[in-house]
């Protein structure tokens, strides 16, 4: 903003087109990037709540803000509708930067919960805004062809996400590139392969993103570690560009008009209908007050609200000017107000819990296709049977190898006569063939019999 014509910069950028094309292409490494980091196992327990929220929740806050703002602003339904459409969805950027910057431990299912909300609910509202901005253009569109263009977005989003992963997954396996660096540029075009591929037979390419990256992350393929961390840098410098577009495209004078309606909108979408649409959509779930609040406050709103408010300036209907700067103004005071207090809100619902900090090590270990040993991670228990021993007196495998130890922060290189303390976190070479042997090694309880 300070970058643009009313800025210091004095950059002069005035194209929605352009704006909205860089955040849609920065959205998907986005959204690629947060499947990629999502863990199955975590995620699957909060399935259906994450499903409820993302769809049930982001249609309730379409309507409670639509309500609230054809009242409001005199807007026609139709209008209303959709600014509500618009503001709706929780933004993945905004939501995993929050969690993951501050490092902020939650109790339970709070985290996978929340990040895979903001993952997932981009498709329903990206579809609820495309729907009233058609209305608008042409009001004699019926709400049936409405309900089977969301149909087909979603189902053809979530196959072609889920087939096109275990293309790439195949290609990378498969694929003997001579150079390593290739890897990412192949893993960078499969993901704009996935986004317009899908889009162009009708699809949410959102949705297929974020499908094909949670099903890579959750599976073996050789350079993983090396493409996730070039996902994760570029799913940075992707929202560093996304914002530098979108905040060069706002006028800062003609927010101030806009100011005080802004202000009252973006109130009511934290303090009423986020919470309702939570509450609602998590009726059923064993959930406490303190965790639905929690997961109410997190209702950050972000880019994607921006960029979906370039779609009626690109579609040139009436008042778009008017809708961008109201929805800017929004997601500020979002990002502002429910942001920067999200550690507070934490603490003051009681939701915090230790943060487990991933382990770094000074080896790597990387499973290749077909190899049958991988490099396993083991904490040894303070009641095992094996605390004092030798790891020449464990009886492992012959395959099997320690080629770690972490004891309070210090790494050890063992040798056959190094004894094991609880607590330590062992790093051993596993074969598939006597996984469950060592298993059963590191896990007896002391005095346990034979």
């Amino acid at each position: 903003m300070l970058a643009g014509s009313d800025g210091l910069g004095g950059i002069h950028f005035d194209d929605p087109g352009l704006a909205q094309s860089i955040g849609v292409i920065a959205l998907a490494f986005i959204l690629f990037s947060g499947g990629l980091d999502t863990s199955w196992k975590t995620v699957r327990p909060v399935l259906w709540k994450g499903f409820s929220l993302s769809t049930l929740g982001v249609l309730l806050s379409t309507l409670l803000v639509g309500v609230f703002a054809k009242f409001l602003l005199k807007f026609s339904w139709t209008e209303g509708l959709l600014l509500g459409a618009i503001v709706s969805a929780t933004d993945a950027a905004a939501v995993f930067t929050i969690l993951r910057s501050k490092n902020i431990g939650l109790k339970t299912h709070l985290r996978p919960l929340l990040e895979l909300e903001s993952g997932s609910n981009d498709p329903m509202a990206v579809f609820l805004t495309i729907g009233f901005i058609t209305l608008l253009a042409y009001p004699n569109t019926s709400i049936a062809n409405l309900l089977s263009m969301f149909l087909h977005q979603m189902i053809v989003g979530a196959v072609l996400g889920y087939g096109l992963a275990k293309m790439v997954l195949f290609l990378i396996n498969q694929l003997k590139l001579e150079y390593e660096g290739l890897y990412p540029v192949l893993s960078l075009t499969l993901v704009l392969l996935v986004y317009s591929l899908t889009a162009s037979l009708g699809g949410n390419g959102f949705l297929a993103v974020y499908v094909a990256g949670l099903m890579m992350g959750n599976t073996d393929f050789i350079h993983k570690k090396s493409l996730l961390r070039f996902h994760d840098g570029l799913a940075w410098l992707m929202q560093i560009a996304m914002f530098l577009a979108l905040g060069l495209l706002v006028f800062p004078t003609q927010l101030m008009p806009i100011a005080g309606a802004g202000f009252i909108i973006s109130t009511f979408l934290i303090v009423v209908a986020r919470p309702a649409s939570v509450l609602i959509s998590l009726l059923f779930s064993k959930m406490n007050v303190r965790e639905k609040a929690f997961v109410s406050w997190v209702g950050l709103r972000g880019a994607v609200p921006i960029i979906l408010a370039t779609f009626p300036l690109v579609a040139k209907i009436p008042r778009a000017d008017f809708f961008f700067n109201l929805v800017f103004f929004i997601v500020l005071t979002s990002s502002l107000l429910q942001g920067g207090t999200v550690p507070l809100m934490a603490r003051c619902l009681k939701v915090t819990a230790p943060l487990e900090k991933k382990r770094r090590y000074p080896i790597e270990f990387e499973q290749l296709e077909g190899a049958a040993t991988n490099l396993v991670e083991y904490i040894i228990p303070y009641h095992s049977n094996i605390v004092g021993k030798k790891i020449v007196e464990l009886g492992l495998p012959e395959d099997s190898l320690i080629t770690l130890i972490c004891r309070n922060e210090e790494f050890i290189v063992p040798s056959g006569a190094t004894p094991l303390d609880g607590g330590d976190v062992v790093l051993t070479l596993v074969n598939d063939r006597n996984a469950s042997e060592v298993n059963r090694i590191f896990s007896e309880p002391k005095n346990a019999q034979h």
